[in-house]
């Protein structure tokens, strides 16, 4: 790994949880869930309604919450 990129393969320098890609959001919640988040999943879950910034990015605070108001919400 080369100085100045995490684990997952994004540096560190102008990487903001307000505004990720989606490709950002599936290498972050692969690499602190434990199981491989995919493209596709978060594409999916913006279709049924996860929130998205105005510009396309991912908000990660407001995503998890959407994700855990969405599983409690099936239990």
């Amino acid at each position: 790994m080369s100085e100045g990129e995490k684990s997952v393969g994004i540096p560190e320098t102008g990487l903001r949880i307000t505004a990720l890609t989606i490709d950002q959001t599936a290498k972050i919640l692969s690499s602190a869930g434990g199981r491989r988040i995919s493209d596709q999943m978060i594409r999916s879950d913006i279709e049924a309604g996860a929130p998205t910034n105005p510009d396309g990015t991912i908000n990660l605070v407001n995503y998890t919450a959407w994700i855990v108001k969405n599983v409690l919400h099936n239990i």
